[in-house]
């Protein structure tokens, strides 16, 4: 039993290449993102707030919900995160309130729980369950019939499910009173809620036949009972945008009012207890729309006129005033569409700021209005600021911040969210900061690797050159040897090499061009964003160094969204050039229609390979399809590589269109095997195609149905999952401690089909392996559904499969619940010795379904999102599994620890030959594993595993929100001398044995020469 745990030790410990502490932000760094922010709704979009107690100093801070599910503050100084809070997946963000020191959010469906958090940590006060998920409305935007409210004494007001008012207690989260509507199925849903000392008002909408009908509900503060309710007789034809509350918190002689536009003209009501005023119209103009800038509380909004003019309107005792407009304010082709923003400052003093992009300076402009300024008239302070639309995109949202610190001076900072996904920091006309939330939502990557460091010399040619010429070149040239010299004769003495533990990020010579490290450690990251953004980033350190905004092609007057689909290495260093990426995208216009667009660029600098788009402008594509794509791929013959497309006709369109690529396509047509996803779905199929030959009259090859697989009724092809087809194999077999040897079943078209049924009456999943080439399956496993989803996690590289999946059946005996991951080894024959060349057959032997399979199932200690393996430049190195956890971890597992072929018993001595241990069921968490260790690596989706220039390292890059970066060593760093080795004592043991070999030379000639005269 010691030598069992002593053969555990070994492996977990020496096996890997463990983090330590003085490594961290070393090997690897970690960039946290917000996410892009949610402008759809006041209730979500961000906004600068006063975070601290009044009598204290207060700080700013930039409040956002984002599409990753994230609450987050943001410190306007330096753009850093302050502090953000990570929701469930399944419970997302539909608003948040901030007052005084607390911040309460609303999550999950109708609102289902309610959290109150520090403003100024983040850290959470209280939670509280509104009602079940389950029986939580859905509403579309999800932001209807959720608001929440404060009161004086910072008591939470909050409406779920568009019928359920509660008033929470702001300190302990506890429920002081609910009301719930009598008629929880009527039409009426609430969505805004007014409290006064003595009444809360819930505001809601009421479908009618062709408009709705705003409905009232008056509530009793301190007790919650009903005190009267009704219809106000209105016709609203947008209920998201055409009405909203008012209120002034300064002013407690300005009654609450509803404000809404009908006809041309704005109304408001009165809300009284007994509701019973009568709606009241603003007379003066005629207006097509009204805006909520988020001055509701301070009874201010904007009115727009029928030509665009827009005129900000206050609420007053006797009903509105207009206090102001802005000038040039109406439709013109000179600007784009103004976004119009409130403000307040420190003392509480409001703003109002009007963003647009003007199309004849080329700049954005900024007014910014104070309705205290000029004895109380109002005053406009303007200026522009030099965005680039070519490089961010174009305005999203705006929020401002505004200050007045002396006179009339308006001091403003900006807040921007553009369509790339970006949020800046305008001070003035100056950039102060900017975050590329895009990134948190970067749908494909791939990891470029760099050239090497090229020494520049200022060679001529030979007959241009004369000896005077040439002698100065060499001497200018050698200008440097000095230093040269005694930095070789320092790291020879000292030994200060590089080694596998040195940051990899380049020196402060921002002017020295992109070059790889002496490990090859650092490498250009070519990642694309949903949101129409092409970046290059550092490995090294996770900085951005260039970046492209897709244009839109003919879809650009009509407006659209370009999705990445595929990104492909078309060209690498040792191919003698710049290394380049081609990039697959569905170009999807706003008139429905789709096409496919490749964009073709230079990996280190970003440049349109193409030569078509200039450095500065939007990057064009390739229009390629006229239509949606069906699959894509990469194909290599030698040193050529080129793309190679099906569209929805199974046609094939390459790219490069070249005379050679054509010619290396027709030759690798008869290899190439294609299967695809086919039917309606609920019937998937998987269908193989071959390639036709011959060119059809389209003037393309087309691919042709060569077999088909059905799968029982019900089953949906859910995911495919093919064997890397380039991936390097050093070992064909393994050979085991009786001197036999298992070959490893390497058939290039094997493929991991996950398949579910999830509208059968008992759901189920099944996983099958499936030869590409004829459709045979090789192996099939039925594997239990989580509550109705079938969520399988595969991984397969070379013989090997693991798959992972939650097992929630605790009806046997020793059964229990748990997340299991099953591994799986794939071997020629069907035992020892037995070798059939499974990568060279023939797709039409009969030997490719000739393997046996060895299969272990192992108990993780919590679920995965993501499983992938390590990979290295010859394959020599063994293979660790690194999957990231759902508590936002990316951890490793030795191969070793999950080898199907552990025995359920005591190793024998020819076992632990092949270090081998004895089975045990559960895969205990080692912290040592986390590579990740103390970063919260959120929302995880993908891990891309790259090889470095040292066998025994592989670079990982996590994405899907965070983005992550590290390297590890599975088998240890073998081809690098350890940081720990005395590189002194050797300098010193061959420098004593060369003075030795001096010393005793001239002895041993003498020597030898009086043997002689002896002789």
């Amino acid at each position: 039993m010691h030598l069992l745990w002593l053969c555990t030790a070994v492996i977990w410990i020496t096996q890997t290449w463990a983090i330590q502490a003085s490594e961290v932000g070393v090997v690897d760094w970690h960039k946290p993102l917000v996410g892009v922010p949610l402008f759809g709704a006041l209730t979500t979009a961000p906004r600068f707030q006063r975070v601290g107690n009044a009598g204290a100093k207060s700080r700013s801070l930039l409040f956002t919900a984002s599409s990753g599910n994230i609450l987050a503050a943001i410190d306007p100084a330096d753009g850093e995160i302050a502090w953000r809070y990570v929701f469930e997946d399944n419970e997302h963000i539909i608003g948040y309130k901030h007052h005084g020191e607390v911040v309460a959010a609303v999550s999950g469906a109708g609102g289902a729980t309610l959290r109150l958090l520090d403003a100024a940590t983040g850290d959470l006060l209280a939670e509280k369950r509104l009602h079940k998920p389950e029986f939580g409305r859905l509403f579309d935007p999800a932001t209807i019939g959720t608001t929440i409210s404060f009161d004086a004494e910072g008591d939470i007001y909050v409406v779920s499910n568009a019928h359920i008012a509660r008033r929470v207690d702001g300190k302990t989260g506890e429920v002081k009173w609910g009301w719930t509507a009598p008629d929880q199925s009527s039409l009426v849903a609430y969505s805004k809620i007014v409290t006064t000392p003595t009444t809360v008002y819930l505001i809601g909408l009421a479908k009618s036949f062709a408009s709705y009908t705003i409905h009232v509900t008056a509530l009793s503060t301190t007790t919650g009972e009903l005190l009267t309710s009704g219809h106000i007789p209105s016709s609203i034809s947008d209920g998201l945008t055409d009405f909203f509350e008012l209120r002034d918190v300064k002013d407690a002689s300005v009654p609450p009012r509803i404000v809404w536009i009908e006809g041309g003209s704005v109304r408001y009501f009165t809300l009284t207890p007994e509701l019973k005023e009568k709606p009241m119209g603003f007379k003066g103009a005629t207006y097509k729309n009204i805006l909520d800038i988020g001055l509701s509380e301070y009874g201010q909004f904007i009115a727009l006129r029928e030509d665009g003019t827009a005129r900000v309107l206050r609420s007053v005792p006797e009903g509105f005033r207009q206090i102001w407009e802005f000038a040039e304010s109406a439709n013109s082709p000179k600007y784009t569409a103004s976004k119009y923003v409130g403000a307040l400052d420190m003392d509480g003093r409001s703003y109002v700021a009007r963003v647009y992009w003007s199309n004849v300076y080329k700049k954005a402009v900024v007014h910014v209005f104070a309705g205290h300024l000029a004895e109380g008239k109002g005053l406009v302070s303007g200026y522009t600021f030099p965005f680039e639309t070519n490089v961010h995109g174009v305005l999203s949202h705006v929020t401002v911040e505004a200050a007045n610190p002396e006179g009339n001076t308006i001091v403003a900072r900006l807040a921007l969210t553009t369509t790339t996904g970006a949020i800046q920091l305008w001070q003035h006309d100056r950039l102060q900061w900017a975050r590329e939330e895009g990134l948190a939502d970067m749908k494909v990557a791939e990891l470029v690797e760099l050239p090497e460091r090229k020494i520049t010399t200022s060679q001529v040619g030979d007959e241009e050159e004369s000896f005077g010429d040439r002698l100065v070149r060499q001497l200018s040239d050698a200008q440097n040897f000095p230093q040269y010299a005694a930095n070789f004769v320092r790291r020879f003495v000292t030994g200060s090499y590089a080694s596998a533990s040195s940051s990899a990020a380049p020196s402060a010579n921002a002017s020295e061009p992109l070059a790889r490290d002496e490990f090859g450690f650092r490498k250009m990251i070519v990642a694309a964003t949903a949101h129409g953004k092409l970046y290059g980033i550092d490995s090294a350190n996770g900085a951005v160094l260039w970046s492209r905004v897709f244009g839109l092609g003919w879809a650009a007057e009509i407006g659209g969204q370009v999705i990445p689909v595929k990104m492909f290495v078309t060209r690498t260093v040792s191919d003698g050039d710049a290394p380049q990426v081609v990039l697959v995208t569905q170009r999807k216009a706003s008139n429905g229609l789709m096409d496919t667009v490749l964009f073709h660029v230079d990996a280190l600098t970003g440049e349109d390979a193409r030569g078509v788009s200039a450095s500065g402008d939007l990057l064009q594509g390739f229009d390629i399809i006229a239509g949606p794509i069906v699959e894509a791929y990469m194909l290599r013959n030698g040193p050529q590589k080129f793309v190679v497309l099906l569209d929805e006709f199974v046609q094939v369109h390459i790219y490069p269109d070249t005379a050679e690529n054509k010619e290396a396509f027709r030759q690798l047509v008869p290899s190439i095997h294609i299967p695809l996803r086919t039917g309606a779905p609920g019937e998937r199929r998987l269908t193989g195609h071959r390639i036709s030959s011959e060119i059809e009259f389209t003037g393309k090859h087309v691919a042709d149905i060569a077999w088909s697989l059905g799968f029982p009724a019900g089953e949906d092809v859910l995911s495919i999952t093919p064997r890397s087809p380039h991936e390097p194999v050093a070992s064909l077999g393994k050979v085991l401690g009786n001197r036999t040897t298992l070959y490893k079943y390497l058939n290039p078209n094997l493929m991991a089909i996950v398949t579910g049924s999830p509208t059968a009456v008992t759901p189920k999943c099944s996983l099958y392996l499936v030869d590409g080439a004829k459709g045979t399956i090789l192996y099939h496993v039925a594997l239990p559904s989580a509550e109705g989803a079938c969520d399988v996690k595969v991984s397969l590289t070379e013989n090997w499969l693991v798959y992972q999946y939650y097992d929630g059946d605790a009806s046997g005996v020793q059964s229990t619940k748990s997340h299991r991951v099953a591994s799986v080894e794939l071997y020629e024959g069907f035992g020892i010795d037995q070798k059939t060349r499974s990568s060279d057959l023939s797709s039409f032997s009969n030997e490719t379904t000739a393997l046996a399979v060895f299969e272990q199932a192992f108990i993780l200690p919590r679920g995965i999102n993501v499983i992938t393996t390590t990979s290295t430049s010859n394959g020599i190195t063994i293979k660790d599994l690194v999957v990231a956890s759902e508590t936002h971890q990316i951890q490793s597992f030795p191969r070793r620890v999950l080898d199907p072929r552990r025995p359920m018993r005591k190793p024998t001595n020819q076992e632990m030959e092949e270090w081998l241990i004895q089975y045990d069921p559960i895969v205990y968490d080692d912290p040592k594993r986390v590579l990740s260790h103390n970063y919260q690596v959120v929302g995880t989706k993908h891990i891309v595993t790259s090889p470095a220039l040292l066998e025994s390292t592989s670079l990982i890059f996590a994405y899907g929100h965070d983005l992550f970066f590290t390297r590890i060593a599975p088998s240890n760093t073998f081809d690098v001398l350890s940081e720990s080795f005395n590189k002194a004592q050797l300098v010193l043991t061959i420098a004593g044995l060369a003075l030795a070999i001096i010393i005793t030379k001239p002895m041993v000639r003498r020597k030898r020469l009086r043997e002689r005269w002896y002789d």
